[in-house]
């Protein structure tokens, strides 16, 4: 049994305690996980459904003295990350919720080898981004255990400080990895190091990553330690000058979250203005709080979102763009395999008129193997110029389209005699294309299957709602 299967199962034995809506979410990928591997297009151990975030993923990202371990543990209740003005943890943490009261810390490695976890084989990618680093997997991640409330249904992701050069390329590959499978994205600054300076290196990285992404809106800029800088007078301006830091690189920003701990006593003579700092505090807390308790909801949509569009960019996108290339090859090196054997006829026409040599068996087996060679040469020497020509076409397409599927890969396979003789493609057929858009209609069903769950625009009682076939939408739509 392959990786991705392995990882589909698992998946699924999840999802059907936590929600059932998903698992035919779960076996729709398995389906495109399928098309995908036959054609190519992905590696065995590869999975599309790998590529999204199944469980609501909160991560909390920002440099090391911007208060993140301090807001966890005040969401959690309890004291699980450390905390300091310097440094105090090199490593991604991973908090998930357990009944045991005690917080247990595990190795990095029980986030590597465990597919129900969205790290699974995460040190592959490490040892892309630094070659060898990947079996030390225990120097970049680590599992943490809590039995907080707020903790049951997600996953928290608290990043190290940010400052370490050795390990950078690593730690920006593992960033971007969770950047791109969570459903909120806490980025944290420290108000008190407003100058543009402090937001150098991989802080800077993570500001150019937000920008103009499709999921934009799962980002969440804190101003964090406020009370140390905001007086009566200057948070506007505290405020302004991190918009402005922020603008310089090409993000605006048009609201900031300002808190700060609310175990920590404002230093402030002025009795308004402490009240005002603790009322703006409590806020912007709650809103914080409050899109972090949605990312449930948020979570099924947004993976069902992915189905319809990760269906499309095969069906519509990825396989029409090997589907032409692959015929663009095979035409091309048929029509000059056509003429040169054209040509060898014609010659050997021309020689037999000529000299009489067909007169000759032995002069005829001769120039009708020395015929056969001269077109498998050229054949060769033709069909591997196309190849190369189509592969690069390939991968500029990919590049250009932003496809998540190999393209060049599945050239590789699918370029063979077997296509030559035939003009099959193995792995794609008018079955294959009916099964791929029978996915893209089962996600509108479950579209609205979820929101059947999260609403009732009709008022009526949930056993009287029934859902609409979508054979009926299309009738009354026409």
């Amino acid at each position: 049994m392959q990786a991705s299967e392995i990882y589909v199962q698992n998946l699924e034995r999840h999802l059907a305690r936590e929600n059932p809506l998903l698992v035919d979410v779960a076996k729709n990928f398995q389906t495109i996980d399928r098309v995908a591997n036959d054609l190519g297009l992905l590696r065995p151990e590869q999975s599309t459904a790998r590529q999204i975030p199944w469980w609501p993923l909160v991560s909390i990202l920002g440099l090391f003295s911007s208060g993140k371990s301090s807001f966890i543990n005040h969401f959690l209740g309890q004291k699980v990350q450390r905390t300091g003005v310097q440094a105090v943890d090199d490593k991604f943490t991973v908090l998930c919720y357990s009944p045991d009261p005690e917080v247990k810390t595990l190795p990095g490695l029980a986030l590597d080898v465990d597919p129900r976890f969205p790290f699974y084989q995460i040190s592959r990618e490490i040892d892309e981004a630094m070659e060898g680093e990947g079996k030390r997997i225990n120097a970049y991640l680590q599992l943490k255990t809590c039995n907080s409330e707020n903790l049951k249904g997600k996953i928290l992701i608290d990043s190290p400080g940010f400052d370490a050069d050795a390990q950078r390329s690593a730690t920006l590959k593992i960033t971007k990895h969770i950047i791109d499978i969570s459903d909120l994205v806490l980025i944290f600054f420290d108000a008190r190091r407003p100058e543009p300076m402090a937001m150098r290196d991989t802080l800077e990285y993570l500001v150019k990553t937000s920008i103009d992404r499709y999921d934009s809106e799962k980002f969440i800029y804190v101003l964090n330690q406020i009370d140390v800088t905001a007086r009566e007078d200057s948070l506007a301006e505290v405020v302004a000058a991190w918009k402005s830091a922020l603008a310089e690189r090409g993000l605006n920003v048009t609201h900031f979250y300002t808190i700060f701990s609310p175990e920590v006593e404002i230093n402030c003579d002025n009795e308004y203005v402490k009240k005002r700092l603790e009322a703006r505090r409590d806020r912007d807390l709650e809103e914080i709080h409050r899109r972090m308790r949605q990312v449930e909801v948020k979570r099924a949509y947004r993976v069902l979102s992915t189905l319809d569009t990760t269906t499309k960019e095969l069906k519509d996108q990825a396989i029409p763009e090997l589907v032409k290339a692959l015929t663009g090859w095979r035409n091309w090196t048929l029509r000059l395999d056509t003429l040169v054997l054209a040509a060898l006829v014609g010659a050997l026409v021309f020689a037999g008129l000529t000299t009489g040599f067909w007169l000759n068996p032995m002069a005829d087996a001769i120039a009708a193997a020395a015929a056969l060679v001269v077109l498998g040469l050229f054949h060769w020497i033709v069909s591997g110029i196309f190849k190369l020509y189509y592969r690069r076409r390939l991968a500029r397409r990919q590049r250009q389209l932003g496809l998540r599927f190999n393209l060049v890969r599945a050239f590789n396979k699918c370029a063979n005699w077997r296509l030559f003789a035939t003009g099959r493609i193995r792995g794609w057929s008018k079955q294959v294309e009916q099964e791929l858009e029978q996915i893209v209609n089962r996600a509108d069903v479950l579209i609205q299957r979820l929101n059947d769950q999260m609403t009732n625009p009709s008022g009526e009682p949930v056993e009287v709602r029934q859902e609409v076939p979508r054979e009926a939408v299309a009738e009354a739509a026409s």
